[in-house]
Parts: C-alpha cells; structure tokens; sequence
C-alpha cells in the first residue's frame, strides 16, 4: 500500500474513533461549544449547562459557592466558563466535560469580572477587599493586584469591569467617584491610568462594541460619565498642513500634541426638576445596550429608558415603560430592545420596536424575572423568572413562548457567543 493510502487510512480511523464509530469505543460524539451556555441557579451554588439549539438543559455542576450575584465570561474557544461568584470564588468550569477545573478564592466579596481580548487573562473586580485582581486564564495564577486604594488605608468597592483591546481592563470605584484604566501588557507590573472627580458613585458601566467609549452610570447624581478611549491611543497628532509652496509638495507644519484622554458629562440633567422615586434595585449597564448608532439607557428611579446618539452622546428621545428598568438590552440585529424591570413590576418584560421608539409588546414570563439573554443570532431570548423556577424560550417574532426549562431559583444566564464580542 502507497504512503499516502496508508495515511488516508489512519486519518479515516482516528477520525472514526474521535467520534465514537469503532467497536468499543465510547458512543459519545464530538461537539462544538458555540451553541452552549450557562444559567446560573443562585440558590444551591449550581451551574446548570444548556444547548441553545436543542433549547435543552445538558447537564449541571454543582459546587461554587454563593451564587446570589454571580456572572460569567467565557474562554475565547468557548471551553471554559469562569464564574464570578458573589462570595469571592472564581470558578474556571469545562463546559464539555461538565466539571470544574480550577477555583480559587480570591476575595471576601466579588462583584463580577472580565476575560482580556487576547484571552489570556482573566479579572475579578472586587469589593472586600476594594480593587481587582488578574489571573492567568489557563492557571488561575495570580499576576496582579491593583488595590482601589483612594486615600490612606481606603478602598473603594469595584464596580463596572470590562475588557478593553490591548490587554486593557476599565473599571469605576464606587466610593471614590474615579475611573482607572489599567494596562495589563505585562501583567506582573500593570499600569494604571487614574481619572478622579467623575461624578458621584458611579454604580456601572458600559464600554461601547467597537471599544472606543467607556460609560459609567451615576447613582449620586443625574447623568453618566464618558470616556473617548481612542483620544489617548495616538502618540502624535500635528496641526493642520500648511499650504504647499508653488510646485512643492503638501508639507505638515505646526507642533505636535500629544492625544489625552479625558471625563465628559453626558445627559447631565435629564432628571433635573423632577422628584426621583425610590430605588429598588440599580439597573445595569453594559454594550448589549447599543443598536445601530442608538444607546438605549435604563434611566435610575424613573419609568423611562433614555434614548442617545452615540455620534454626538446627545439625548434624543425618552421612552415611558411600565417601572423601573434594571436590564435594557438590545437584541443583536439591533432591531428590537428588550426591557425588564424592579419590583413591583419585575413579573413584566417589555419590547421596544427600535424604528418606531414605542413599546410593541408587553409579556408576563414568570415572577421575579432577573436576566435575559438573546440566542448569538437573535432569534429567541432566554428569561429568567426567579420565583417560578423556570426560564423561558420565547420567540422574538411571534413573541410565542418556545418551551420553558425548570430550574430552580434561576438568574444570570451566559452564552459562550458572548467570547467573540468587547464589553460582554
């Protein structure tokens, strides 16, 4: 027999044995990961593995600790699932292979965290102790710690972590109304960039999907904070050029200037002259809340959800919805936002038609409904309802409920479509 028919033959049979076709082989089949993901059960520390085609629930791992606030950011094949839990834990977690890999405790009380763009390290922001702390994403090593330390002996509880490109993680301090970009290129002596005086308490934030603008809410005061992160990119700008002598060439003229960084208030007083309402749960903020070229923002006391122009970050419309809304997320063609809200109203889910600006649907999913999350396409999101222990499937076309999945005390649920995507 040839080499090369000798070859061909052994592909042919490692392949056959990959997926479990020989005799005595295991009958399990190789799978992708893209359609997996992970809904979070906040009452028994449980990771419950679903598969978004089959709209099924696959498997679950038990063992990670308090849940009652936990997120998850994904490796960037969609392998690992690294979850953030509420009691400092972060848990590195095979989807696969439905087991845990590696956990470490990291902190007395931890708030949620990031994966880098290149996927290499992982970024816990955390409240006890203030501050964040860098993981190697294969290991669960410690690289780094920035502590949030404002004034001598004080840190400021971490809120609003999100990846940047360039190995870069922005985040707000709560307590001590800055924002810090640090620099992880060498993550053994990261370098942190400090903004002060932004704004009171910002509570969350967003970084936009190309990662040009970093948008801190504001709790202690009406308005947002907004960083261009592209303005500090450039190391050399120069003037205007100078017009060309007769039959030269176009030359540059004029000093050069360094590009900087800095805070802008935007919506500064869409709330001004109003009484707020009483707050019952902080709403969140993050990219899934940019279509096209609109931000659609939850608005914190008030039944309206802000409409912005992200050319100008000028405000052009407000939409009234039915209370408070905690999650304003934009379905991924951009063409639909969904809105869920605080008690008294958190059993409703509204949808805003973006052409139009108006509510187009209002459903009634379950009770306590505290996450949503589109399928990578966005043919179907998945909700959450807390109370009724169950996560619906519903169609956003026909706003049809698919089927529902009985978990007990759901809340986040994360996509591994989310691996591919800034700020998510």
């Amino acid at each position: 027999m040839k080499r090369r028919e000798l070859l061909a033959a052994a592909a042919t049979l490692s392949s056959s044995a990959a997926l479990g076709l020989l005799p005595g082989c295991a009958s399990q089949a190789l799978r992708g990961t893209g359609d997996l993901g992970v809904v979070i059960g906040r009452a028994n520390g449980t990771l419950y593995l679903v598969d978004t085609t089959a709209q099924a629930l696959i498997g679950e791992v038990p063992g990670l600790g308090d849940l009652s606030h936990a997120s998850v950011v994904f490796s960037r094949d969609g392998l690992f699932a690294y979850v953030f839990g509420r009691d400092g834990g972060l848990t590195q977690v095979n989807l696969l292979q439905q087991r845990i890999t590696r956990r470490v405790m990291q902190a007395g009380n931890s708030i949620g965290g990031a994966i880098s763009a290149d996927g290499t390290l992982v970024a816990a922001q955390n409240y006890k102790p203030g501050g964040v702390k860098v993981f190697d994403a294969r290991t669960l090593e410690l690289l780094a710690d920035v502590p949030a330390e404002y004034a001598s002996g004080k840190l400021s509880r971490v809120v609003g972590l999100v990846d940047l490109p360039g190995r870069r993680f922005a985040y707000s301090l709560f307590d001590a109304n800055a924002i810090w970009v640090t620099d992880c290129s060498d993550p053994k002596h990261p370098k942190t960039q400090k903004f002060d005086n932004i704004g009171r308490q910002p509570y969350d934030a967003l970084v936009t999907p190309n990662g040009r603008h970093y948008i801190a809410g504001l709790f202690g005061e009406d308005g947002l904070a907004m960083i261009d992160l592209w303005a500090g990119d450039c190391p050399q700008v120069r003037a205007a050029p100078s017009p060309p002598f007769e039959g030269g060439k176009e030359t540059w003229g004029g000093p050069a200037f360094p590009c900087q960084s800095k805070v802008q208030r935007i919506l500064g007083g869409y709330g001004k002259g109003q009484e707020p309402l009483p707050v019952y749960k902080m709403p969140h903020l993050r990219g899934w809340a940019v279509a096209g070229r609109r931000a659609y923002l939850p608005a914190i006391g008030r039944h309206e959800v802000l409409v912005v122009d992200t050319d100008t970050w000028a405000e052009v419309g407000r939409i009234p919805v039915a209370g408070q809304p905690v999650f304003v997320m934009a379905r991924p063609d951009g063409r639909q936002v969904w809105v869920n809200f605080a008690v008294p109203d958190y059993h409703r889910v509204q949808v805003i038609d973006t052409q139009s600006q108006q509510i187009v649907q209002t459903l009634e999913p379950g009770k306590a409904v505290l996450h949503m999350e589109f399928t990578p396409r966005g043919e179907a999101v998945w909700i959450s309802s807390r109370d009724d222990n169950r996560v619906s499937i519903i169609d956003t076309q026909t706003f049809a409920t698919r089927t529902r999945l009985d978990v007990p005390a759901p809340s986040g649920i994360f996509f591994t479509s989310r691996a591919a995507r800034v700020g998510f």
